[in-house]
């Protein structure tokens, strides 16, 4: 028993390193233009634009008179809140030196204080839960969708360690996170459309 814990412990201790050593190797390469543009673009996953994208959904499905619009707006928005609130919630639990800030003044990591300093908000990747937890919230309602925008949620994620903003295991975190939160949001939304069919069935009864 002892061995095996021994064995987990080692691993464990092995994939970090390997995390930290391939994450500070691409934070030190020198960005191209490609990934500066890829940088800039993936700004598009943070909280105001994906608030403001699923809000506009919502709002073009009104005023089209579109309910399978609003739906998916609606969805959106559930997941990226939901998204946003356990990575705010990780974020405060625990510490973590951005690759970048770490390459200067070395990697720091352990139980949070819940700092407001974002140079030690590393875990996990917040554009990445974003970014994950919208695309699969309108590819649940439009699958012809669902490949290009997974692939730029992964695009999202993929350029996170460039930029020397997360670690590899912040990335795969916050795409967990985003994952699941869509999955919670769209059991939330079927429930309450069960909900609300049931409750207008009953009143047209009456």
């Amino acid at each position: 028993m002892t061995d095996g814990v021994t064995r987990v412990k080692d691993t464990a201790k092995q994939l970090i390193g390997l995390d930290k050593a391939v994450t500070h190797a691409a934070a030190r390469r020198d960005d191209g233009a490609l990934v500066q543009a890829a940088g800039k673009a993936s700004e598009i996953a943070d909280q105001p634009p994906l608030v403001a994208l699923s809000a506009a959904t919502i709002l073009v499905g009104a005023v089209l008179r579109r309910p399978a619009v609003v739906r998916s707006g609606v969805r959106m928005l559930a997941s990226h809140a939901i998204a946003t609130a356990a990575k705010a919630a990780l974020k405060a639990a625990v510490d973590r030196t951005r690759p970048a800030r770490a390459l200067q003044e070395g990697h720091h990591a352990g139980k949070g204080s819940g700092t407001e300093d974002s140079g030690l908000n590393a875990f996990p990747s917040g554009h990445t839960a974003g970014a994950v937890a919208v695309a699969q919230a309108v590819a649940t309602d439009a699958p012809a969708a669902a490949l290009p925008l997974q692939a730029a949620a992964a695009g999202v994620a993929a350029v996170q360690p460039s930029r020397g903003k997360h670690y590899i295991s912040d990335v795969v975190a916050g795409a967990v996170i985003g994952w699941a939160s869509q999955r919670i949001a769209s059991m939330a939304l079927r429930t309450g459309e069960a909900g609300l069919k049931a409750a207008v069935a009953h009143w047209r009864k009456r």
